[in-house]
């Protein structure tokens, strides 16, 4: 028998499934275009935006009848309810076999998952929040999580993640700060792009969120208008997604729920199409975010019914209904046949998906469903590689005194009520926070360390007590009276305070879970008042998903330590920095505000947006993007460069940073860009480049960038990205709010309209000094 044309693994992919659409019917195209929600059910708390009402569940019946057709995607397997891994690959691979073997061609699914931070399933590792992730100024140590979480995914038959999210931080009160990486689009951009790269390195597709502008909505509202403009766009929104497909290789986008200036993203042509196909050359898939097609019709009002909906997202440009089929299944075959929407939209966007199963082996004959080994979803080297992770997020932002490190044998009173609880560690993607508190029956799965319990173990010889003091959220104060009596009697007093991550007002911060302002969450700011108020030392320790205001304890503390959401490590890497053995690392990926009010605001500011005497009110923060302490001191010498470049040129600046410190410790060199004049407004200072150097005692490094005039560019009133001649200076420090060193250069010639081709990145070399 001849093996038909889209089997053959020798033709070309194209070639291949040109043959095999010749031979489908309208409803098999059309089932490759929709995900299929099986467990989500409809009742109880959901893990999606109005799961509830978007009716989730399939009957038995329903599945059997549906994958006759085939079926494009299998939705969160392992993340809908508790599995053991074993179990739900084995469950997994049988549901795959039953869908090949009841369609006419024998494709499998394509199986997703949430992995933002981790794989989001039972007994898998859960490393720290992207937060956290920007806090290392570690892209390498990132790539290596995000193959390590590819890794796992593909060990149980998982072919896409839903990650990562590459929204910038706009305003610190949206409930989903702790899901990003920062406030800074050439960091999100850059971390982004090493996650992306080692989730594909493992043969995953990476899926970027959330596309575009999500994180502009009005009011810190979780699905709110955007009301961006067009350079906020093109200048921050959309730089980390340009380098996640450049730099990444990302296979897949998902278009973002959020509307601006009245156009909802999934049915937008000119961000789906116009822009992220013709002019950024993307060739993957476009998914929609969980019921985000509908929603045209329900949130958005711009689609009167299931079909009109589906026909406005299709030619928008998305492929995939996610995570079910309430559009992209029989209300689009009924249009197509009845000549409402165009029979060529459906056979590109199936197109687009076979092509991608196509590149994952999944058109061929010998795919096979079966793990390929052992499951271990919680390694010790993904341990490890959780506790690296956390130990190098974990942000001394003061410690002015040196109360830190303890000292091994002192008195220690620890309060607050996120001493004790593993959740304190976890964001709300993980899978105790996102799933497993709704099924309090089932154990968490992992160890996660609390501060508490690491902390005992660090300072063995110390004398600790511990009370809470009061919840992370709520009015009853009655805890204080036993906090402030345990404070009183204690050398130094640890408050480990900060946010509950949960999902849709479960928590304090997470999806759904948005705060009017920055005030600690509850009376927490309360009881850190009455500890001060006892006179004993106060080192304050933060589990956060989103900067707090600190200024009301400015001065009064005796150290501050921030960290957000650590993971399942972050417990004994907090506990390693309060007692010296780990020297604090961790850079600011998002300003901390001196007051609860005035906001939105972060450090990308053009001079109408910092402190000046037309107001009254100062948004300068406490702590500037990128500010961070150590245990040790550096010493930044023997700068040079920054000679004057062409508009198409580039320049090299060069430093040498010396560990001046008794101890080994890292650095973070950032390079700032200033632009005294342009045609339009700048930030102040933008981070053009960085560079994170580990450093011995004595030892040091000299760092050189590599500095391209497209980094300068920007755009102008016109709408176009442009280099433009001028002066501009270059800053090299330590934070955004300090500088060390600094080159004024001008950038000569023409003015130079970029396309996509433009320089992204700048680079670094680091050499070693005597």
């Amino acid at each position: 028998m001849t093996t038909a044309a889209w089997r053959d693994t020798a033709l070309p992919p194209a070639d291949r499934v040109t043959d095999l659409l010749s031979r489908m019917t309208l409803e098999e195209k059309t089932a490759q275009l929709y995900g299929v929600w099986v467990g989500a059910g409809t009742d109880g708390e959901g893990v999606a935006p109005l799961q509830d009402q978007m009716g989730a569940g399939l009957t038995d019946e329903d599945w059997a009848e549906l994958i006759t057709r085939g079926l494009g995607q299998l939705t969160r397997p392992f993340g809908t309810a508790p599995v053991e891994p074993v179990a739900g690959a084995r469950s997994l691979a049988a549901a795959q076999r039953r869908i090949a073997a009841a369609g006419r061609f024998g494709i499998p699914a394509l199986a997703h998952e949430e992995c933002l931070a981790g794989f989001t399933a039972w007994g898998a590792t859960a490393y720290p929040v992207p937060l956290a992730w920007g806090a290392t100024f570690d892209p390498a140590l990132v790539a290596e999580m995000a193959r390590r979480i590819g890794h796992d995914l593909r060990s149980v038959g998982v072919h896409q993640g839903l990650a990562p999210v590459l929204d910038v931080v706009r305003d610190p009160r949206w409930g989903r700060v702790e899901e990003t990486i920062g406030e800074d689009p050439y960091l999100v951009g850059t971390i982004g792009a090493a996650y992306v790269g080692g989730l594909e390195s493992a043969g995953v597709v990476a899926t970027l969120k959330h596309f575009a502008g999500y994180a502009s909505s009005a009011g810190a509202r979780n699905l709110a208008p955007v009301r961006a403009g067009v350079r906020e766009f093109g200048d921050v929104t959309l730089p980390p997604f340009e380098m996640a497909l450049r730099e990444g290789g990302a296979r897949s986008v998902m278009a973002a729920y959020n509307e601006t200036d009245g156009v909802p993203a999934t049915a937008d042509a000119r961000l789906l199409t116009e822009l992220l196909r013709e002019e950024w050359g993307f060739t993957g898939t476009v998914v929609s975010d969980y019921f985000g097609v509908d929603f045209l019709r329900t949130l958005h009002r711009v689609a009167a019914d299931p079909a009109q909906a589906a026909h406005t997202a299709l030619a928008a440009g998305v492929d995939v209904e996610l995570p079910t089929l309430d559009c992209f299944g029989a209300p689009l075959a009924e249009a197509v046949r009845a000549g409402t929407v165009p029979a060529e939209l459906v056979e590109r966007a199936a197109r687009r998906v076979l092509l991608q199963k196509c590149e994952l082996g999944l058109l061929d004959e010998d795919w096979r469903p079966e793990p390929a080994g052992p499951v271990d979803l919680d390694s010790a080297a993904n341990r490890a590689l959780a506790r690296r992770l956390a130990e190098e997020s974990v942000i001394l932002l003061a410690n002015p005194d040196g109360v830190l490190p303890l000292s091994p044998d002192t008195r220690i009173a620890v309060v607050g009520p996120r001493a004790t609880d593993p959740l304190a560690m976890l964001g709300c993607y993980s899978f105790p926070s996102h799933v497993g508190v709704q099924h309090p029956e089932v154990p968490m799965g992992i160890a996660v360390p609390t501060v508490l319990q690491a902390l005992r173990g660090e300072l063995p010889d110390a004398k600790l007590t511990f009370t809470e003091g009061c919840g992370v959220d709520g009015p009853d104060t009655g805890g204080f009276e036993e906090a402030v009596a345990r404070a009183a009697e204690a050398d130094v007093c640890v408050a480990v305070l900060g946010d509950r991550s949960g999902l849709f007002g479960r928590g304090t911060s997470g999806e759904g879970c948005d705060v009017a302002d920055l005030r600690l969450p509850g009376v927490q700011g309360e009881l850190l008042d009455a500890l001060l108020a006892t006179g004993v030392p106060v080192v304050l320790v933060l589990l956060t998903g989103r900067p707090y205001a600190l200024g009301r304890w400015q001065g009064r503390l005796a150290a501050t330590v921030q960290a957000h959401f650590p993971g399942e490590e972050g417990g004994p890497a907090v506990a390693g920095v309060l007692s010296g053995r780990v020297n604090p690392s961790g850079r600011l990926p998002v300003s901390v505000p001196r007051g609860p009010g005035g906001q939105p605001w972060t450090y990308l500011q053009p001079p109408l947006g910092l402190a000046g005497g037309v107001s009254s009110l100062d948004p300068t923060p406490l702590y500037a993007f990128g500010h961070g302490c150590s245990y040790t001191s550096f010493d930044w010498s023997d700068f040079a460069g920054g000679t004057d470049l062409a508009t198409d040129g580039g320049c090299e600046l060069s430093l040498t940073v010396r560990n001046t410190g008794e101890r080994a410790g890292a650095e973070v060199v950032q390079l700032y860009l200033h632009d005294p004049v342009a045609s339009v407004t700048r930030p102040d200072v933008r981070l053009v480049g960085y560079r994170r150097l580990e450093l011995e005692p004595g030892a040091a490094a000299r760092v050189t960038f590599r500095f391209h005039a497209d980094l300068s560019s920007f755009t102008d009133a016109r709408g176009r990205r442009i280099v433009e001649p001028g002066e501009l200076e270059l800053r090299l420090g330590p934070s955004s709010a300090q500088t060390l060193h600094h080159a004024r250069l001008r950038l000569t010639g023409p003015e130079r309209q970029l396309g996509p081709d433009r320089q992204l990145l700048c680079g670094t070399r680091v050499s070693e000094v005597p």
